[in-house]
């Protein structure tokens, strides 16, 4: 008897929609057209918010009730786009869609006057406005205004950086991409007979547990990636050339510099989470260690570092996963309990997969007015039950936002997005562990170390991999691509050690890595892990922490990273805290290796 009434396995959308057709969809857009008109007729043409702080908060309070109940695309656009994830392949739904980015782009051109305008309030008047009692709510939103301002140009020179981007960046990382995904490899399968497959699905066969599979799938990329690599040479120099023009004109002093500023976060911060992480190293070492030690070798090859020990063959019903989420939750809090037997018993997640379904998993909120949905694809593997987990994390930090957020407030920024997701996954994973035997705990130990160790040291070797790229590029002016695979080399191997083997056209593997195309948003990976992991760290210390841990997850945008945490009395700019995440995987790392000891694994 499951403690959820689990009545629906696919989307509910009666808080928005009845069908795709429903009348109110039509008649939602004319609203949203004459809502957007009106405001652009009541603020374009005044100057008056932009002097008084009376008037500002007055003008603040339409564009936050603007934005609650319609925003630029409204409920139709937000329920179109989740219907295209549940159906990929219409070319009904598309059309739909399409039709409404038409008219959110056009009503976002119109409306963004109101935000240009208030970031350039003058410096000396900024003060005044941010000293404003009744403007408190809002307080954070003009600071990031008046900062992102000194980086602005004038109205006619952005357009031209927005419509400069496609040409200069865009086009180039999609050409690399496009001509790599249509590559079609020969490969042996892993039942022994040779057979052609794209790329794509031959990347993810180096890690096969398979060898002779695996070996063949990197023998084919290296060949790809040869075939390309002056392609990607081109491109890369190119989009290096890009960012630095545009950098130079927004008078920024380093490379990730707009970066940290678009996330919220100061550059020591960043630079303290990258100093602590490196100088742990000594982890993702250790642990390619004892991965060759298990898989008998000496040395592992590259394509090697991410083949799964063990096997993880335990399955769940979704049922017995849902019961397991539920009791792991309602351990830690009976608010978080609450949330997630709602929106299951709702209607708010989409649970099984089929033709046309948009793969993985994902949690969508649109703002605090708007239901949650989860979108998973559960297939009964134990890995699944912790996907449940971490969705459910991004779900419950969306509604305890939405107790406490205003819609200028609401959001969370990208360096500690994940922070909610892990923390909730890794104490489901610590209920796998007690009730697995010990060949499974292994496995699942394994696992787990090495999703930690892709995500914040692997990470971090990314990051100052770009570092050095952006540096080297501002120096010499130009990087050809066996500078740029020294550069990578060099960084893949200060965090994987010598236990895996810089072999034979690995240089060439950052060709595929759109990451760095996207620039130095990767550290965030490491930053919402080990904010997680220490997080988890003091709750097991402290049982009452929980209630800041709550506050954590309700602030949204309310203030700074580094100022919630603060008022947690926690300082991330300290390299000690990124120390306590770090010991957590050091701890679970010690129990892997002395459980496989124990084992006669070793």
């Amino acid at each position: 008897m499951t403690q959820i009434n689990i009545t629906h396995t696919t989307w509910n959308f009666s808080q928005l929609f009845n069908s795709d057709n429903d009348p109110k969809i039509e008649e939602e857009k004319k609203i949203l057209l004459k809502k957007s008109e009106e405001f652009v007729n009541k603020w374009k043409n005044r100057t008056d918010y932009l002097e008084s702080p009376e008037v500002l908060k007055e003008a603040l309070d339409d564009y936050e009730a603007w934005h609650k109940d319609h925003g630029s695309d409204g409920n139709q656009g937000y329920y179109f786009g989740l219907r295209m994830s549940q159906e990929s392949d219409s070319s009904e739904l598309k059309a739909k869609f399409n039709k409404l980015k038409d008219v959110a782009l056009k009503i976002g051109n119109e409306m963004q006057f109101f935000t240009h305008r208030i970031a350039r309030i003058p410096e000396y008047q900024q003060r005044k406005f941010l000293d404003f009692q009744e403007l408190k709510v809002y307080k954070h939103f003009l600071e990031r205004l008046f900062v992102e301002a000194k980086h602005l140009l004038s109205e006619d020179e952005e357009k031209i950086m927005t419509l400069k981007y496609s040409t200069s960046h865009a086009n180039w990382a999609r050409m690399t991409d496009e001509f790599l995904s249509k590559e079609e490899c020969s490969i042996i399968d892993e039942d022994g007979t040779k057979k052609s497959k794209n790329f794509n699905e031959v990347i993810s066969l180096t890690s096969s547990k398979n060898k002779p599979t695996r070996d063949s799938a990197a023998k084919a990329i290296n060949k790809v990636f040869e075939k390309y690599i002056e392609i990607g040479e081109a491109e890369m120099n190119s989009i290096f050339e890009n960012k630095k023009v545009d950098d130079e004109l927004r008078k920024f002093q380093r490379p990730e510099s707009d970066r940290h500023l678009s996330d919220d976060i100061d550059t020591e911060v960043v630079d303290a989470l990258s100093k602590a992480v490196s100088k742990r190293f000594d982890l993702s070492q250790k642990y390619y260690e004892l991965k060759a030690k298990l898989f008998g070798v000496k040395k592992l090859e590259y394509h090697e570092r991410n083949v799964p020990y063990g096997d993880l063959d335990k399955k769940y019903s979704y049922d017995e996963a849902v019961d397991l989420c539920y009791d792991v939750f309602k351990n830690l809090d009976s608010e978080f309990a609450a949330i997630f037997k709602k929106l299951i018993e709702e209607g708010h997640v989409d649970v099984f997969p089929k033709k046309g379904k948009t793969g993985g998993a994902f949690c969508a909120c649109d703002g605090t007015k708007k239901p949650t949905y989860i979108l998973l694809n559960f297939t009964g593997k134990l890995r699944d039950a912790a996907t449940i987990a971490h969705e459910m994390g991004h779900a419950i930090n969306d509604e305890l936002m939405k107790t406490k957020q205003n819609e200028l407030s609401f959001g969370v920024p990208l360096c500690i997005a994940e922070v909610s997701s892990t923390f909730m996954e890794d104490f489901v994973f610590e209920e796998l562990l007690k009730e697995a035997n010990e060949e499974l705990r292994l496995a699942l130990m394994f696992e787990k170390l090495g999703e930690e160790i892709s995500t914040i040291p692997r990470q971090i070797a990314c990051y100052t991999f770009e570092q050095e790229m952006h540096k080297t590029f501002r120096e010499k002016g130009y990087l050809n691509n066996k500078e740029i695979g020294e550069i990578f080399q060099k960084n893949m191997k200060s965090y994987m050690g010598p236990f895996v083997k810089q072999s034979k056209g690995s240089q060439n593997w950052w060709l595929y890595w759109n990451h760095i195309r996207r620039f130095f948003y990767v550290y965030s990976y490491a930053s919402g892990l080990l904010i997680s992991k220490s997080m988890q760290h003091k709750l097991r210390k402290d049982k009452n922490f929980i209630f800041k841990i709550k506050e954590f997850l309700s602030a949204g945008t309310s203030d700074s990273p580094k100022n919630i945490f603060l008022r947690m009395g926690i300082d991330i700019t300290n390299q000690e805290f990124w120390n306590e995440g770090l010991l957590e995987i050091e701890t679970l790392l010690k129990e892997t290796e002395e459980l496989a000891k124990k084992m006669g694994k070793i």
